[in-house]
């Protein structure tokens, strides 16, 4: 059943150029939802628009947006797109026959589509309200009331600036972004009586002023938990990516005291993804943040704790107590500890890389620049499924998107229907046997030397973005001399920690260490961190399950 929206009357909007179908789609509404909510309908994209404009002077709220695909001057899925910047938080619902489920489909990419029925939608207790009674839900979880935002003024090619607003999209929280150059970004800055060298200034919802906040501090004033509520804990999980998420959810789901620890923000590598499509049971795809998002909500929902912008730099063994120590001094203790950390992308090895770094090079924050590449020139260093999500949603609106594989081919890293749909896509290339030799700029990138592997010949191209996506580094220097790593720094565990599979030498149980355990009895490992790792979203999630389990079978044993 629809649940009680707030008191001022949220709102249902529906469009449609059939009359007679927009009042049965508002009649049927009505029947189900209009004790608790507004039911609004109009007869034409504008109209609509012109509606959700008055609706947001006035403050008030839109949960769900139901529009038909065909219609003429603006068909349902611009009419959605445009909404989005009135109404971002609404669920949106495109109305379409048979014929359009294509359309329906690319509407998942263009507009984060949440869902799309089939006309005629009789019955509607069974076709209709069972989507609307999800989606109404999902909007009430979400922080759909309109809140006073953060505000964030910076420069454009500032890395910090750069860094503030990843931060913050990736932990979800809203904000307006100001240039320091425009007259508005002056007047926050003499607000705050801040200068253009004190970049980035942020501005709290209350109105406090943080001058080049660091990442704790700015969490903790933008309502993000940074603090464990106890001192010791079932469990607790370090790393937020897939694996640690996955967890954190079957362990507070079970009925462990769980506490997620993430120095950045919860999804890792895969919350920064466009759209993942190979993931079991989203055939039409999901974007990193949104799998993130509700993995996280439904770790919250069990009761896990979830700390961010909290970087763990040690782990100790005190008795039975496995104790995490923080970079502050803090410290927190469990009876077990799962290492999710993870990995981060290598960093480009070419000079002027590192000096231009936020500053039009970057790390996997395609999705937060994305808006900035409209109409540019863009290159992406990678040859492996990150990078050519990257590709494909940089190609939305760039003029050019250039791949550039170090090998013979992205066939031996890249998943094959990524590989098809960039063949497919007209403003995609792709340079093979390509590295990038130097990056040029003065305060932010201008050029690229890209060399030939093959025939050693170096070309000069202009250039103002680059995104790199190359290899993997694990998360796990802060590990040295505790837990038993490989040449390259990946947790061993389990059988893996011998050439011979047996226990270390240094083992004290009786047993063999469980298969995701590391050399430290009641410490496992899941995810990407692991050696010989599948390196793939599915399988980290599966990992964090398992380490759950035999998280059980220790405690139960101990």
């Amino acid at each position: 059943m629809a649940q009680a929206a707030d008191a001022a009357r949220t709102v249902i909007l529906t469009v449609d150029d059939d009359p007679g179908v927009s009042r049965a789609v508002a009649r049927d509404l009505r029947r189900r939802y209009g004790a608790s909510y507004r039911i609004v309908r109009a007869e034409s994209g504008e109209s609509a628009l012109e509606a959700l404009r008055e609706l947001k002077l006035r403050g008030d709220l839109v949960a769900v947006l139901l529009a038909d695909y065909r219609m003429p001057q603006m068909n349902g899925i611009e009419f959605l797109e445009q909404a989005l910047d009135v109404y971002p938080g609404a669920r949106r619902v495109l109305l379409t026959a048979y014929a359009d489920t294509g359309a329906a489909i690319d509407a998942i990419n263009v507009v984060d589509l949440d869902h799309y029925l089939l006309k005629p939608w009789d019955p509607p207790e069974e076709k209709l309200y069972p989507v609307l009674d999800d989606l109404l839900e999902a909007w009430h979880r979400s922080d759909h009331r309109p809140v006073p935002s953060t505000k964030v003024v910076g420069h454009r090619w500032s890395a910090r600036s750069s860094e503030v607003r990843e931060f913050l999209a990736r932990n979800q929280v809203p904000y307006r972004w100001y240039s320091a150059d425009e007259p508005e970004g002056r007047r926050l800055l003499a607000a705050a009586g801040a200068d253009g060298q004190q970049l980035p200034l942020v501005i709290t919802p209350d109105g406090t002023p943080l001058v080049q906040p660091e990442a704790p501090d700015l969490a903790a004033r933008v309502g993000l938990a940074t603090t464990p509520a106890a001192d010791f804990y079932d469990l607790v999980v370090i790393g937020g990516g897939p694996a640690g998420l996955g967890a954190a959810v079957y362990g507070a789901s079970e009925g462990l005291r769980t506490v997620l620890v993430e120095r950045s923000a919860t999804g890792g590598q895969a919350g920064q993804s466009s759209r993942i499509e190979n993931y079991l049971g989203f055939p039409d795809g999901v974007s990193g943040a949104q799998l993130t998002d509700r993995a996280r909500r439904q770790a919250a929902k069990f009761g896990a704790e979830i700390l961010t912008a909290r970087e763990v730099t040690g782990l100790e063994v005190n008795g039975a107590a496995r104790t995490v120590r923080f970079s502050d001094g803090s410290a927190v203790a469990a009876h077990s500890v799962i290492l999710a950390t993870g990995v981060s992308y290598r960093q480009l090895g070419a000079p002027g890389a590192d000096d231009l770094t936020g500053c039009g090079v970057f790390y996997g924050s395609a999705l937060t620049e994305a808006a900035s590449c409209q109409g540019h020139d863009v290159y992406i260093v990678g040859g492996a499924n990150s990078a050519g999500q990257a590709a494909m949603y940089l190609a939305r609106g760039a003029k050019s998107v250039t791949l550039l594989v170090r090998g013979p081919s992205p066939a031996a890293s890249m998943s094959h229907y990524l590989i098809q749909q960039i063949n497919e896509a007209p403003n995609i290339s792709v340079r093979c046997g390509t590295v990038v030799e130097a990056a040029h700029g003065s305060g932010h990138l201008e050029q690229l030397t890209l060399r030939d592997t093959d025939s050693g010949k170096s070309e000069l191209v202009d250039a103002q973005w680059m995104f790199v996506f190359i290899g993997a580094a694990p998360l796990t220097d802060w590990l040295d001399g505790t837990v038993l790593r490989d040449e390259h720094g990946f947790i061993l565990a389990g059988p893996d920690l011998t050439p011979d599979g047996r226990p270390p030498a240094d083992w004290e149980l009786d047993r063999p260490p469980y298969h995701l355990e590391t050399s430290i009895p009641g410490v496992f490992v899941a995810g990407d961190a692991r050696a010989e790792s599948a390196k793939r979203v599915a399988s980290a999630v599966g990992e964090g399950a398992m380490a759950v389990m035999l998280v059980h079978r220790y405690l139960e044993q101990s």
